[in-house]
C-alpha cells in the first residue's frame, strides 16, 4: 500500500437515533473526513458530539442512516464487526479476568482458527511489544490497571488489524500512569504501523498524541488540523475555546490581503490578525489569541495594547497575567518563569501588550 494513501474514510455519514415518540437524535450530521495510512488520528470533543457513535460506525457495532464508512476505498457500512480487519480498545477493557495476559492475548486468534504454534509465537510477540513477557502466566485479575490497559492493546493488535480503534481507554488511570500510557501509545503506533483511532474529551491528550485531530460538537467536524493548527490557528470560536486557555477580541475589518485582516478593537487600536482558508471577512469579527502569543511591557515601550493589570497568579513553571484592557476587555499573558525571577508587574501597574507575529486569528463565526 502507497505511504500516505486514506485508510477510513467517512462520506456524508448521518446517524439518527430513535427517541420517544417521534423524536429522532441526530447523534451524526453529514460527517465527511478521511484518515490516512499509518496516523494517529484523534476525535476530540465533549461527551454527546457523536465522536464515539463514528468510532462505533467504523468498528461495525451500529451502522450509518446515510452515507459510506470506507476502508482503502471499499465500502465496509454494510459489514458486520467480525468482517472488517478493525479491532478496537473499550474504556472497560473487556479482560476475561480468569484467563492468564497470555490467553487473553491469544483469545482472538483461538476465535479465528489459527494454528496453535502461530498462536503461540504471536502472543511472544506482542507481550515484548508491550513489555510484559514476565507476565504471561499472570491472571489478569492480579495485575495492575496500567497492565491491564496494556494487556487489552495487545490483544487488539495480535490480529494485525488495518485500523485500531481506541475508545478513551486511558480515562481510569490515575494523571501520572495516564501520562505514561499516552507516550506507550504513541510508540506501538510507531513500531506496529497500523492507523490509530482514538476518541477523546481530554484537549491536552489529544495535543499530546496526535498526528492530527477532528475536533467535533454536536454531530459535525468543525475542523480537521495537526495539534499545532488546531491549537495556534483555530477556525471556529468553539474549537478556539474548547482547547486550551485564550483571549477573544471583538472588532471591525478596516482592510486586509486575503491573509491578514486589520482590526479595529473597541479599544481603537488596530492589529493585524491570520484569516481561515476560504474566508474573507467584512464587518464584526472576533478575533483570538493565546495567552502565551502575547508579551507584557512597561509604560514607554512598544505595544499593540494598553491596559490595567488587575492580578498575577504564579503557577511555578509560567505566571498568569490577569489585565482589564482600554475598552474594559479582559486579557490573559502566560509567561514562562526563569531562574532570575519575575518581571517585576504587580497587580495596578498601567502595562502595555506586544503581540508576538501572525499571534492573531479572525474565527469562522
Amino acid at each position: 500500500m502507497a505511504a500516505g494513501q486514506t485508510a477510513i474514510e467517512a462520506k456524508g455519514v448521518t446517524k439518527l437515533f430513535q427517541g420517544a415518540g417521534q423524536d429522532a437524535v441526530k447523534a451524526l450530521d453529514n460527517v465527511s473526513v478521511s484518515i490516512r495510512e499509518n496516523e494517529f488520528f484523534t476525535l476530540l470533543g465533549p461527551s454527546g458530539c457523536g465522536k464515539t457513535t463514528l468510532l462505533r460506525l467504523i468498528a461495525g457495532f451500529d451502522f450509518p442512516t446515510e452515507g459510506e464508512i470506507l476502508l482503502y476505498g471499499e465500502n465496509i457500512a454494510p459489514l458486520p464487526p467480525y468482517k472488517r480487519p478493525v479491532n478496537t480498545v473499550f474504556q472497560s477493557y473487556a479482560l476475561f479476568p480468569h484467563m492468564t495476559v497470555g490467553q487473553n492475548i491469544g483469545f482472538g486468534l483461538e476465535m479465528l482458527g489459527r494454528p496453535r504454534a502461530e498462536i503461540d509465537a504471536r502472543v511472544g510477540e506482542m507481550l515484548r511489544l508491550v513489555r510484559m513477557e514476565e507476565l504471561r502466566n499472570r491472571r489478569t485479575s492480579q495485575i495492575s490497571g496500567g497492565q491491564q490497559q496494556r494487556v487489552a492493546l495487545a490483544r487488539a493488535l495480535a490480529p494485525s488489524p488495518k485500523v485500531l480503534l481506541l475508545d478513551e481507554p486511558l480515562s481510569a488511570l490515575d494523571y501520572k500512569l495516564r501520562k505514561d500510557m499516552q507516550i506507550e501509545l504513541k510508540r506501538l503506533q510507531h513500531e506496529t504501523g497500523i492507523t490509530f483511532i482514538f476518541v477523546t474529551h481530554d484537549q491536552e491528550e489529544a495535543l499530546t498524541m496526535s498526528d492530527r485531530i477532528a475536533v467535533m460538537s454536536r454531530g459535525r467536524i468543525l475542523q480537521v488540523g495537526s495539534p499545532r493548527d488546531i491549537y495556534d490557528r483555530p477556525s471556529e470560536r468553539f474549537v478556539a475555546n474548547f482547547i486550551g486557555e485564550t483571549n477573544f477580541l471583538e472588532g471591525e475589518v478596516i482592510g486586509g490581503d486575503g491573509q491578514e485582516a486589520s482590526v479595529k478593537l473597541a479599544s481603537g487600536a488596530t492589529i493585524s490578525a491570520g484569516l481561515p482558508q476560504g474566508i474573507r471577512p467584512s464587518g464584526r469579527v472576533t478575533v483570538v489569541v493565546r495567552p502565551e502569543h502575547a508579551d507584557l511591557v512597561k509604560p514607554g515601550a512598544a505595544a499593540d495594547l494598553w491596559g490595567k493589570l488587575e492580578n498575577v497568579v504564579y503557577f511555578g513553571t509560567d505566571t498568569h497575567y490577569h489585565l482589564r484592557l482600554d475598552g474594559g476587555v479582559p486579557f490573559i499573558i502566560r509567561q514562562q518563569n526563569s531562574r532570575g525571577g519575575g518581571l517585576g508587574f504587580e497587580a495596578g501597574d498601567a502595562v502595555g501588550v506586544q503581540l508576538e507575529q501572525h499571534a492573531a486569528q479572525v474565527l469562522r463565526d
